[in-house]
């Protein structure tokens, strides 16, 4: 795959170590590919991280042809960094993606992408122990209109975000769980094998 890389020239200022939290910061950089019908995936590029320009009409608004996976590249003892079964991540989302009618691009290219995420943005993997550089690959329907079809473009994405423990503080600790027998958001038939970004918004309420 070839990999178009755009750096930034507006680096941003890297949080405490202490402060990271999980999904609050950002890196400096992201992965970015387009899908078109007939053409396929292509420019597979690094970009300043930036927001998006997307149609209104995207069917990932009005369809919610959307998902996502979630990894961590660690930086070793020794220095390394470390990234923590991308391949397996990659093989979650070809097999989920069908169930939404979406394609991915081929797994050894999303493994690509996160290398190369990571390689770029190799600084903002934190040092401290229990921390990590969160990875976030999505996959998210582009072509605007409407009506109830399969989207004809979709973009495939990876934002890089520097993470301490999840449920904050450090070490692991016990929590508290809720076990919902009536709002459930995983029936049979249903969209649970998927990540899906409708399965999050069936666990809000």
């Amino acid at each position: 795959m070839d990999i178009k890389i755009t750096r930034t020239t507006q680096p941003k200022v890297k949080p405490p170590e202490a402060e990271l939290g999980f999904g609050k910061f950002f890196s400096d950089h992201l992965f970015a590919m387009d899908f078109t019908e007939g053409r396929g995936w292509h420019d597979a590029r690094i970009e300043p991280y930036a927001p998006f320009h997307v149609d209104p009409a995207a069917a990932v608004f009005h369809y919610g042809q959307a998902m996502f996976e979630g990894s961590k590249a660690f930086r070793g003892a020794d220095g390394r960094i470390r990234l923590f079964r991308p391949a397996d991540h990659a093989r979650r989302m070809a097999h989920g993606a069908p169930r939404l009618c979406m394609p991915t691009p081929p797994q050894e290219d999303m493994v690509e992408a996160v290398r190369a995420l990571v390689k770029i943005d190799a600084d903002w993997v934190p040092k401290s122990e229990g921390t990590s550089l969160y990875l976030r690959p999505t996959l998210i329907a582009t072509e605007g209109f409407l009506g109830v079809r399969p989207a004809k473009s979709y973009r495939y994405f990876v934002i890089a975000s520097p993470a301490g423990n999840y449920f904050g503080g450090k070490g692991l600790k016990s929590v508290r769980i809720w076990v919902e027998t009536h709002e459930v958001r995983a029936p049979r038939g249903g969209l649970g094998a998927t990540k899906a970004g409708a399965n999050y918004a069936a666990s809000l309420h």
